[in-house]
């Protein structure tokens, strides 16, 4: 089985080819780019460059993985429009990965409870909570925006050893650890594992394929979990207008 994984949810732009061979798993490619640059800059010349090097035909890929929110709203439409491209070009279900689901995977294996955050803005984060039971990922809380006041309280509820990852980190990590949850078991994962890799989210959607979870590419809609700025600000006008008749 061959996946063809894409992840511009966030920050980071990335593209991965992952395999699995009997029982064991693969990733034969990676390209990760954390940089100022727009997705519509930097995806396709990333796949395009993977495809060259392992000399990859894309018609042999069996499915296509987009991390599929929430997490960036220019993002999120840059890798869902490229999944569905593909998708429709090549004749290919999709696999929705959830982005945090995708984040969290990259500390498979530890026996802490992983709680990945983006910053949501308006002092806000996106952001789930979950665990690894053998080679299960367990989804306690599903993603959701809240506060980071409110996660704290969530996550106090586990007396449990908490990791964090995510671009969620540099900006609540100090109040996480002096103000919010101050008395806890708190770890912050390091830099080769804290940012979204295609990687996690191609090994993910093995397990999803395998399961069945898979979609046209028709069918594919990112999940962004609140509405826009532009939205809000819209809906904002509309009152305003409704309240000065």
């Amino acid at each position: 089985m061959r996946i063809l994984a894409l992840d511009s949810s966030g920050l980071v732009a990335s593209v991965a080819v992952v395999e699995k061979d009997g029982e064991e798993t693969s990733t034969i490619a990676e390209y990760t780019v954390n940089y100022k640059k727009t997705h519509s800059q930097t995806l396709l010349p990333m796949l395009d460059e993977i495809a060259h090097m392992t000399e990859l035909d894309l018609n042999t890929v069996d499915a296509i993985a987009v991390a599929g929110g929430p997490g960036s709203f220019t993002g999120l439409r840059i890798g869902s429009a490229t999944a569905k491209g593909l998708g429709l070009a090549l004749k290919k279900p999709l696999i929705h990965i959830p982005t945090l689901e995708g984040l969290a995977y990259n500390l498979w294996g530890t026996d802490k409870i992983v709680c990945p955050i983006m910053d949501a803005r308006r002092g806000q984060v996106y952001t789930g909570i979950y665990e690894f039971d053998g080679n299960e990922l367990r989804v306690l809380e599903d993603q959701m925006a809240v506060s980071i006041e409110e996660l704290g309280e969530k996550l106090k509820q586990y007396s449990r050893p908490v990791v964090f990852l995510g671009d969620g980190v540099p900006v609540f990590r100090k109040r996480l650890v002096t103000e919010i949850m101050p008395e806890s078991d708190l770890h912050f994962a390091p830099a080769s594992m804290n940012r979204q890799r295609a990687a996690s989210v191609g090994s993910l959607a093995i397990r999803y394929y395998e399961e069945g979870k898979a979609e046209t590419a028709v069918e594919h809609q990112p999940d962004y979990l609140r509405v826009s700025q532009a939205e809000r600000e819209r809906a904002e006008r509309e009152r305003a207008k409704q309240e000065a008749r």
